[in-house]
C-alpha cells in the first residue's frame, strides 16, 4: 500500500508523500492560532487528505461545509483561506494520532499496536486558551480517552460529535450541523 513521510510546508502543515509498500501513515501538524479556544480532533487523516496534504480533503466530507455554515465563510474558499477563517474563529485542527498503520481510510482499520499519539501536553502548553476539545467521531474520542487523557492534567471540556466523514452516512447533514454548531461556538 502506501508509506507516508511528513514534509513541512510553509503554513506549518505536513503533507504525506507516498512510497513503499506498507500501510504506515503520518498525520499533519496542528493548525492553531495563538488565541485558539476550541480544538477539533480527528483520529488520523484519510487517504484523500494525506494525498492532498489538507485536513478534511475528501469532497464528500462535511467538515468544511459545516464550519463555513457555523462561521459564515464560503466553503469554496481556497484551503489557506478556510484555515484562516477557522483561526479567526479561534478554532484549531489536529488529530489524536501522529502515526499508525492503517490500510485505506477507515478508522476501524487502524492497527492498535502501531499507533502513536500526538504530544498534547506540549500542544496545550503552547495554546493555554483552549478550553474545549471537540471529537470528530467516536474513534477520535476513544483514542484520545485511552491514549492521551490519562497523561493530561489540563482541565478541558470534551464534546463527542458525529463524524463529518462520508463513511458516517447514518446522520444527516442537518443533524451534524446542529451538533457542530453548538460545539464550535464558545463564549469568552
Amino acid at each position: 500500500m502506501r508509506l507516508a513521510y511528513p514534509l513541512e510546508m510553509e503554513d506549518g502543515m505536513r503533507t504525506a508523500q507516498a512510497g513503499g509498500n506498507n500501510d504506515q501513515v503520518q498525520g499533519f501538524a496542528p493548525v492553531a492560532g495563538t488565541g485558539a479556544r476550541v480544538l477539533v480532533l480527528g483520529s488520523m487523516p484519510g487517504v484523500a487528505s494525506l494525498r492532498q496534504g489538507r485536513y478534511y480533503a475528501h469532497p464528500r466530507n462535511a467538515f468544511w461545509p459545516i464550519a463555513a455554515s457555523v462561521f459564515g465563510f464560503d466553503p469554496g474558499l481556497d484551503y489557506a483561506q478556510r484555515l484562516q477563517a477557522l483561526q479567526a474563529a479561534r478554532v484549531a485542527l489536529w488529530d489524536v494520532l501522529q502515526a499508525c498503520e492503517r490500510p485505506g481510510s477507515l478508522d476501524a482499520d487502524i492497527r492498535g499496536d502501531t499507533l502513536v499519539a500526538n504530544d498534547f501536553a506540549a500542544f496545550l502548553e503552547r495554546h493555554p486558551a483552549i478550553v474545549r476539545v471537540c471529537f470528530n467521531g467516536a474513534k477520535a474520542a476513544a483514542l484520545y480517552r485511552r491514549h492521551v487523557l490519562p497523561g493530561l492534567a489540563v482541565p478541558l471540556e470534551y464534546m463527542d460529535l458525529p463524524s463529518t466523514s462520508p463513511a458516517h452516512a447514518a446522520a444527516s447533514f442537518e443533524h451534524k450541523l446542529a451538533a457542530w454548531n453548538r460545539a464550535l461556538k464558545i463564549e469568552d
